[in-house]
């Protein structure tokens, strides 16, 4: 499928400069027909025959699947979760850490990740890494590290400047197990999950799926303890005992409603080639027309995301840059504005933010 092609299937392009993925994607033609369909044939058919169980199993096995190659895993360690929080919860809460253990993590991370670290009685070290430039990240985020620390916790891509944290790095450097919240990653950029122990990540945003879907890759599902069960955890009980689901599956919040992981197995096929460079190379121009004009934040060939500091108060900015059209978000606290480049932004829609400003 060309890029031309996969645009054409999304509505709100044709309206609108959807430059706003970060937080929620656009839905496709295809996503909304799957759920509709499903949802048409439970009212129909009803939902406890053989057959919808079936079905809806089926469909869980091929969102898995996919999901799994997007971040280059084996299906096998794909957990189906609700949202890239509920996928921290998972392991925050699995790892049982205590008051004697500490946790690294940055101050630049999302409340989807801090809210598991503020209920885990472990200690919580914060790294103050969001206004540096990236390459002086690492050396500030491995002064944290201490003899106590049981976990690293941290975004690939720092969803308030748009720069990427050196994840890689810090894990291959002090061999501490690593959670990596892939929320602004998964979709948006080439992600190779097997190098880290845990990986959360979102359905909604670049992925362009229904709300509550999403992703938990977890390297080895043996080892991280269940702290919270679901019937999809199991594969037998007997008791108050039950044999574990082989692999990461066991940490499957629930059954999810077939409607929803329909809709994401049709958002996941409507992903054109080439779609990473595509994104990649419109962020970059992105970058360069606002550099012209206001003070760009994020680095040169960080992300998709672009966050800069706008002439004005920047919720008011985005309020007028909404009634032309044009979709931004403003980055709490900071006064900036963040835009989000897909592989369906177009130099057209670049030219509109411009003019907005």
């Amino acid at each position: 499928m060309t890029i031309d092609e996969a645009r054409s299937a999304f509505p709100a392009l044709e309206r609108v400069a959807y430059l706003n993925a970060g937080t929620n994607g656009p839905l496709a033609r295809q996503t909304v027909d799957a759920m509709t369909e499903r949802l048409r044939r439970d009212l129909e058919e009803g939902r406890s025959s053989a057959a919808y169980f079936e079905s809806a199993f089926e469909v869980r096995k091929r969102v898995r699947t996919k999901l799994a190659a997007i971040v280059g895993t084996d299906e096998s360690k794909v957990a189906l979760t609700t949202s890239t929080t509920n996928g921290c919860n998972v392991v925050v809460a699995g790892l049982g850490l205590g008051p004697d253990d500490e946790i690294v993590t940055t101050d630049g991370e999302h409340f989807g990740l801090l809210g598991a670290l503020a209920v885990s009685p472990a200690r919580v070290r914060i790294a103050a890494v969001c206004d540096l430039p990236p390459e002086q990240a690492l050396n500030v985020l491995l002064a944290e590290v201490r003899p106590r620390t049981r976990l690293l916790a941290l975004s690939q891509i720092c969803w308030l400047s748009g720069n990427r944290f050196p994840v890689e790095e810090l894990r291959e450097q002090t061999g501490v197990p690593i959670l990596v919240d892939g929320a602004q990653s998964a979709g948006a950029v080439p992600v190779d999950a097997t190098r880290f122990d845990f990986f959360a990540f979102s359905g909604q945003k670049w992925l362009c799926g229904p709300d509550s879907t999403g992703g938990l890759v977890v390297a080895e599902p043996e080892a991280l303890p269940i702290a919270a069960p679901s019937y999809m955890s199991q594969n037998g009980y007997d008791g108050a005992s039950f044999t574990p689901t082989e692999g990461a599956a066991r940490f499957d919040p629930g059954w999810a409603p077939p409607t929803i992981v329909a809709g994401l197995d049709a958002a996941l096929d409507v992903r054109p080639e080439g779609g990473f460079e595509r994104a990649a190379e419109m962020a970059e121009r992105c970058r360069e027309l606002l550099a012209e004009r206001v003070e760009v934040i994020t680095a040169p060939g960080e992300s998709t995301l672009v966050s800069f500091r706008p002439e004005g108060v920047a919720a008011d900015v985005v309020t007028s840059l909404h009634g032309r059209g044009v979709i931004v978000r403003e980055v709490p606290g900071k006064g900036w504005i963040r835009v989000s480049c897909g592989w369906w932004t177009t130099d057209e829609d670049l030219e509109r933010l411009v003019a907005g400003l």
